[in-house]
């Protein structure tokens, strides 16, 4: 485990519809283990994070560095620039989605603890996500993941002889 310097990590980019960005992993590169991340990440003008979501295990942080735009937190809207901390703890309330709706890159850092197994809960699409093996966030091979729609849940006794 050492220092890293972010100029000497190459971006990884992400794009799928309305959401676009690019993540260097900080902690990862550092060695850091698996018990806390960081990433920096950077939103271009007018695109969005990581799908509106909540962790029922982790606990994430997000502190902006440069540029503006705004985070869902629930069903409220919160305008950050350089100097915003947003908490968002490990349960519904914790809900979030990183969006730039101005001129110039949204660039911030996301911490988060990273804690297995942990569920994962997309409201927006009914989704759930299950990790197990390697949190998420995690390069390490997981036991079991997957995301599956709530609207799919069966009884508990299902399919039991």
């Amino acid at each position: 485990m050492e220092p890293v310097d972010e100029r000497d990590l190459e971006w990884r980019e992400y794009e799928h519809g309305e959401s676009a960005f690019r993540r260097k992993r900080l902690a990862a590169a550092a060695g850091a283990g698996d018990d806390l991340g960081c990433s920096l990440y950077e939103l271009p003008a007018g695109k969005r994070s990581w799908p509106y979501h909540y962790h029922t295990g982790n606990a994430e942080a997000i502190y902006v560095l440069a540029g503006s735009g705004f985070v869902r937190l629930g069903d409220d809207e919160h305008r950050v620039e350089a100097g915003t901390y947003v908490p968002c703890p490990a349960r519904r309330e914790g809900a979030h989605r990183v969006v730039n709706d101005g001129d110039d890159p949204l660039r911030y850092l996301a911490v988060s603890t990273m804690t297995e197994p942990d569920v994962v809960e997309y409201p927006d699409s009914e989704k759930v996500g299950v990790f197990a093996g390697a949190p998420p966030g995690s390069r390490d091979e997981r036991s079991i993941h997957g995301y599956f729609r709530t609207e799919d849940a069966v009884d508990y006794w299902d399919g039991e002889e």
